[in-house]
């Protein structure tokens, strides 16, 4: 059963990739050239963690290293097709005079005398155009020289001259991707990857591999990168976190069940990686198997060595368990994440969260004390301890609390709570003023029916009936609740916009025959509009439904 992950927003973090390094040396006279930049570990953003350390690739062989076995290789291996139909160009053999020059060149450039290799190569081209080594070399002096337009142009004669080998598409990949053109650069690797099918070394072969992997990641293949990830870890089979990626790709494909085997088997072999464990518990959550997914946790927390990776699955379990409106063991278990790990900013916020949801008031803000102790510079922390301390009636506090907070520059839906919370602060405190002023900005950066709410309140509290009418309008229009709507009501009926306040009080008491303020409300309405008999119906039911508002008007 294939069924899509849900990941949680705390461990989305990246799915280890390679970037490509360029195809760089040169081989024997006679032989094919290879490979000899070591490649560097760079993250793809929006996949499940970065737990893992994907090693660098050994350096590759460099000129005359390996020149037999490679011949060897490329004599037994059948060759794959050109990426081209069209016949390959002849290739026009060396002189002895010509070898010895592409000799020299090739020894400018290995001394790093790039401008002297390039003038060696020119003249080699010249001299022989026909031939791939010059062109190849030529277009890794260009490189050197940081020609990419160039060196590109010399490296699709190359590919013309030598349609079998993958250093042509692979190194003209690089220079696509070093231009952004990554698209193009999928193609290329994907080309240079068929290419290199047993011809390659097998470092070769994952450098090429990696190369393609890094942008499927980019381009969020996950299937096409299960492939590719299939291939690399047949070439590496005791390679861990390729076995992890494998895993990661599968799962993000929709494959998780598919990736259990591998998972497990990783696990095996080192069953302290945190990260596969949590890819564990993902994968069971996106199977609509919560109990195991905790399960799993459970007995992961007792392999792992450190006390931050104890923290982190702690903090996952509690994730899964809030998920299910368990809020109870949540909190239990984000108590633990926060006892294993002290510095743990994140553990702490997460049990002031369930704290505050579970009605301890006080133990959320000891937490979210915590939590900003750790991690001073994090907004949310400090705009969440405000919200808490609101609720506590500690309005100067919470007040500081969002001024800290907004001086960080948060983004937008955080620096909207704060200004609601310091709004909020300031209405309670008959700071009127300062409560429209914090309100309105505060939607003005996210639209919020609670905050129009507050706002035509507070406007209602100055005997601004018109401003109060418009921000309830506003939060009636955001989510049409009782609440908001009475108060609409009492807002048009203070700027004396009768016909309007009767139309919305129509519907209250039609929705809800038992709201007796609302029919208290009609009465008014009716009667400011000479409604007298109707007026008297809506008092008088109001009256019986408790309103003693109601009965004094019936008088």
């Amino acid at each position: 059963m294939k069924q899509k992950l849900r990941f949680s927003r705390s461990r989305r973090a990246a799915l280890t990739g390679l970037l490509p390094g360029l195809l760089l040396g040169f081989a024997g006279s006679s032989s094919a050239q290879t490979m000899i930049e070591t490649v560097t570990s760079v993250g793809i953003q929006n996949t499940l963690n970065s737990a893992t350390t994907i090693p660098k690739l050994p350096t590759l062989p460099t000129a005359g290293q390996n020149t037999a076995a490679q011949n060897t290789a490329a004599q037994a291996a059948p060759a794959p097709a050109a990426p081209s139909a069209a016949a390959p160009t002849p290739v026009t053999p060396l002189t002895p005079a010509q070898q010895a020059s592409l000799e020299k060149a090739q020894a400018a450039y290995d001394a790093k005398n790039y401008a002297q290799a390039r003038s060696g190569f020119e003249a080699l081209v010249a001299q022989n155009y026909g031939n791939p080594e010059a062109h190849f070399g030529l277009a890794l002096s260009l490189l050197a020289l940081g020609n990419d337009r160039g060196a590109a142009f010399e490296l699709r004669q190359f590919v013309t001259l030598a349609p079998d080998r993958y250093e042509g598409p692979y190194n003209l990949g690089v220079i696509a991707g070093r231009g952004g053109d990554n698209a193009g650069a999928l193609q290329l690797y994907g080309q240079a990857a068929t290419l290199m099918a047993g011809k390659a070394s097998a470092p070769a072969q994952r450098q090429v591999l990696e190369a393609l992997a890094t942008e499927q990641t980019r381009m969020a293949d996950f299937t096409a990168l299960s492939a590719t990830l299939t291939q690399i870890t047949a070439l590496a089979p005791d390679d861990l976190d390729a076995a992890y990626r494998l895993a990661q790709a599968r799962t993000l494909a929709g494959q998780g069940a598919e990736a259990l085997p591998g998972l497990y088997a990783l696990l095996q072999a080192d069953g302290t990686r945190m990260d596969a464990a949590l890819l564990l518990a993902d994968i069971y959550m996106g199977q609509g198997l919560p109990d195991r997914a905790v399960r799993e946790l459970d007995a992961a927390v007792k392999r792992v060595k450190k006390a931050s990776e104890r923290s982190a699955l702690l903090l996952r379990k509690a994730d899964i368990l809030a998920a299910g409106n368990d809020t109870r063991g949540a909190l239990l278990a984000a108590s633990a994440a926060a006892k294993a790990d002290r510095y743990n900013a994140r553990a702490f916020a997460r049990e002031g969260e369930l704290r505050a949801l579970r009605n301890d008031r006080p133990g959320a803000q000891a937490a979210y004390l915590n939590a900003v102790r750790l991690a001073p510079d994090n907004a949310v922390y400090r705009t969440a301890l405000a919200g808490v301390r609101l609720t506590l009636g500690r309005f100067d506090e919470a007040a500081a609390d969002t001024a800290a907070a907004l001086k960080l520059k948060p983004d937008a839906a955080t620096s909207a709570r704060a200004l609601y919370v310091r709004g909020i602060a300031a209405y309670r405190q008959n700071r009127l003023l300062d409560a429209v002023i914090a309100l309105k900005e505060s939607h003005k950066r996210r639209p919020d029916a609670d905050t129009a709410l507050w706002l035509g309140l507070s406007y209602y509290a100055q005997q601004n009936y018109p401003a109060a009418a418009g921000a309830l309008a506003d939060s009636v229009r955001l989510s049409p609740t009782p609440t908001a709507r009475m108060n609409l009501a009492s807002a048009l009926l203070a700027s004396a916009r009768y016909p309007e306040a009767e139309a919305v009080l129509r519907g209250l008491v039609t929705e809800d025959p038992k709201a007796a303020d609302a029919w208290y409300m009609l009465g008014l309405a009716q009667r400011s509009q000479r409604q007298d008999d109707q007026a008297r119906v809506s008092l008088k039911t109001a009256a019986n439904l408790g309103n003693s508002k109601a009965k004094d008007a019936l008088k």
